[in-house]
């Protein structure tokens, strides 16, 4: 499938039509041939992957992927707009140092793909907050609680339109609060897609941006390691203000930020207001009754209560790492010889690349602004040495360094 997915390309999908049927892929799917396409799911597993990578070090605390949470897609198939699920290649990274991982879905589709993945162990506790009825992928009904050593261990809260964010928060709370005592994650991976927000395209909820990001607000206050990936979203604009404000949220900043929208190349965007936070849609109504959203809270309260002890594994010899943090530094070691520093410093720079030195293009327009010497980004962000530019496994978002 992976070798499909490296070969196939726009100029040669009629070539491949028997295979593209097999695997879900082209035209008749939802899943269409574009140009770059397994170059690009290679930076969201990548990034994914690194990101599991650093917190299996104590190089992070959180880490962020924002290209990632692409929970429809199987081992060989393709679903949903997802070609390879990253969630589960990181999930299993995590699994090579942490006995038990947590993942939680708070897209509005159901995470059936990390659901599948992972539905006969005991390793892994999957919970989605998600649509359920005629609405795609048509899974996750709340009888779905895993199999053999993974009884119990899938977690899936069925929810109708319109819900908001007293209603999520009132499920939201109880049902994490009670895996994170009962389960013990060592390690938590969360998929945040931005069509639960209010004003999606395809999403039927009226969830604000601090309704939807106090779910990761509340994970982070149990210390215990995340990875915060994406998702679904399907209006751009409001997706850009969701994941912008969790960034925010990752960082703990999420207060100094203001909800005016500063000016950018991209504000006409962002009009009218031009405001970072969504009035929810007071005309929708909520589905979600409080007896409905009781009787099913009650329901997988009780399937919890069930499980035993928090599991172990057994001993067994590590599987190397995706990627090696000490060949990683060497590389970074080699790459400070000043003469290669020196010859470095003629080499064109993109406008986007981060830097923590003199080469910081935003530091520069700063200066040239008018404005103070930005502050020393490396202050309380630990060592990048080991991600020296060329060394990295993918695109990840560095949020709270360990």
């Amino acid at each position: 499938y992976v070798e499909f997915l490296r070969r196939v390309s726009p100029d040669t999908e009629q070539e491949f039509e028997k295979q593209a049927s097999k695997y879900n892929v082209g035209q008749y799917s939802d899943c269409p041939v574009f140009d770059g396409l397994y170059n690009f799911m290679s930076s969201c597993a990548g990034a994914s992957l690194d990101a599991a990578v650093k917190i299996n070090h104590g190089q992070a605390d959180v880490c962020v992927n924002w290209s990632g949470g692409l929970h429809h897609a199987k081992k060989g198939e393709a679903s949903g707009f997802c070609y390879i699920n990253d969630i589960v290649l990181c999930i299993v990274e995590l699994l090579k140092y942490h006995q038990r991982v947590l993942y939680i879905d708070i897209d509005i589709h159901h995470g059936d793909g990390v659901e599948e993945a992972f539905y006969l162990s005991d390793r892994v506790m999957t919970a989605s907050f998600h649509k359920y009825g005629d609405f795609f992928p048509g899974s996750g009904a709340y009888t779905d609680i895993g199999a053999k050593k993974g009884k119990y261990y899938a977690v899936n809260f069925p929810l109708k339109d319109g819900l908001d964010d007293a209603s999520f928060e009132s499920i939201f709370k109880p049902v994490i609060e009670k895996i994170m005592s009962h389960f013990q994650p060592a390690a938590v991976v969360m998929c945040c897609g931005a069509d639960s927000i209010t004003g999606d395209r395809l999403g039927v909820w009226n969830l604000s941006l601090k309704g939807h990001g106090s779910a990761i607000e509340y994970v982070k206050s149990f210390g215990v390691p995340v990875v915060l990936l994406g998702g679904g979203g399907y209006t751009p604009r409001n997706v850009a203000r969701c994941w912008a404000y969790e960034t925010a949220i990752a960082l703990g900043d999420q207060e100094e930020l203001e909800d005016d929208i500063p000016w950018n190349q991209y504000h006409n965007y962002f009009g009218p207001n031009h405001k970072l936070h969504l009035t929810p849609d007071p005309s929708m109504r909520n589905m979600n009754t409080k007896a409905y959203l009781e009787k099913y809270t009650n329901i997988i309260l009780e399937n919890l209560s069930k499980l035993d002890a928090a599991p172990g594994a057994p001993f067994q010899d590590r599987p190397a790492d995706f990627c090696d943090p000490e060949e990683r530094r060497k590389i970074a070691a080699e790459n400070s010889n000043p003469d290669e520093r020196e010859a470095d410093e003629h080499k064109a720079q993109h406008s986007a690349e981060f830097y923590d030195d003199d080469k910081d293009v935003d530091k520069g327009a700063a200066l040239q602004r008018g404005s103070g010497p930005a502050e020393e980004s490396a202050e309380g962000h630990g060592d990048r040495g080991s991600y020296a530019k060329g060394t990295e496994c993918g695109g990840v978002l560095l949020c709270e360094e360990g």
